[in-house]
């Protein structure tokens, strides 16, 4: 997690630039490199509580000829942030394909990628507009519905029959949680001084009231297993990259997916949590790149550079 001047240094040396659009009076924040081409676009959609920035890590690696997006989902961020907003994964698909409207983004087939909450609505995208998307890569998505819960579900479950909402382990309100969501969310084990933990949190605690709204609408009835639901109308290539020792989503989400999903291929990362982007930017840059090639230049395989 890092500063906001630092994000923007970080930004301003890829060649990153942020732009706002709007449809009707609903605004969108996003950055961007490269400007579309005969290769496709890459549409990238962050996780829950997190933002376009989140994605520096593997762009750093990714090709400088690749036209790149990335959005700050609804409510996240520089995009509008309204009481009135439909958050579920179905009202947040429909958002994302208004912004792809505005860029005209879909003139020609994107590749998608989605992790997480944003992994999540990545797949449903696909099922609802298969002409927009060419290709999708999967980072450890939600939405999927497993035979046995793992122990963060089974907390979540316990949390939900006590109503004590204030406790969800993603939105941490003091130093402890923010070290506790740390230590879930990545497998590396990593001592982070209090000093920054406080800073971590401060920068949270505002967001706190709607990261919780958005939690329990992501996790309701209606979108708990949207992707589920709607997975074998996944007709694109479609690439599943996911931690082996995800705590948060478990790591058999993979072989679910590849079940349903005719044209897909799973890569498990040994050794990684859920924090793929973060933990391990360079390999996701690089099963994307290889992905691309392989989907888009199958005669002659050539590398993407």
């Amino acid at each position: 997690m890092i500063s906001v001047s630092r994000y923007r240094y970080w930004r301003r040396t890829l060649g990153m630039q942020v732009r706002y659009v709007h449809h009707e009076d609903y605004q969108f924040c996003y950055s961007f490199r490269g400007r579309p081409g005969h290769k496709p676009s890459v549409l990238m959609l962050h996780g829950f509580s997190a933002h376009k920035d989140m994605w520096l890590s593997v762009v750093k690696f990714l090709p400088k000829n690749l036209h790149l997006v990335c959005v700050d989902m609804p409510g996240h961020e520089g995009t509008t942030r309204s009481s009135l907003d439909d958050l579920s994964i179905v009202g947040q698909v429909k958002r994302i394909h208004q912004f792809v409207e505005c860029l005209k983004l879909n003139k020609k087939p994107f590749h998608l990628i989605g992790t997480s909450m944003g992994g999540n609505v990545a797949g449903v995208y696909a099922a609802y507009y298969p002409s927009d998307v060419c290709s999708l890569s999967l980072v450890c998505p939600a939405g999927l519905q497993y035979s046995t819960d793992n122990r963060f579900v089974q907390r979540l479950k316990e949390l939900e029959d006590s109503a004590a909402t204030q406790k969800i382990p993603l939105i941490p309100s003091t130093p402890e949680e923010m070290s506790e969501m740390l230590q879930l969310c990545s497998y590396v084990r990593f001592k982070v001084p209090q000093q920054i933990l406080q800073g971590l949190v401060d920068v949270r605690i505002p967001h706190n009231s709607f990261y919780r709204k958005l939690f329990l609408e992501i996790v309701s009835e209606k979108s708990r297993y949207s992707l589920h639901e709607n997975m074998d109308k996944i007709k694109v290539p479609t690439q599943i990259i996911w931690g082996k020792q995800d705590q948060v989503l478990d790591v058999s989400g993979a072989d679910i997916l590849a079940k349903s999903i005719t044209n897909s291929q799973v890569e498990v990362l040994e050794n990684c949590g859920h924090s793929v982007v973060m933990e391990r930017p360079r390999k996701t840059a690089k099963l994307v790149v290889d992905f691309l090639a392989s989907v888009h230049n199958p005669d002659n395989n050539k590398k993407l550079n």
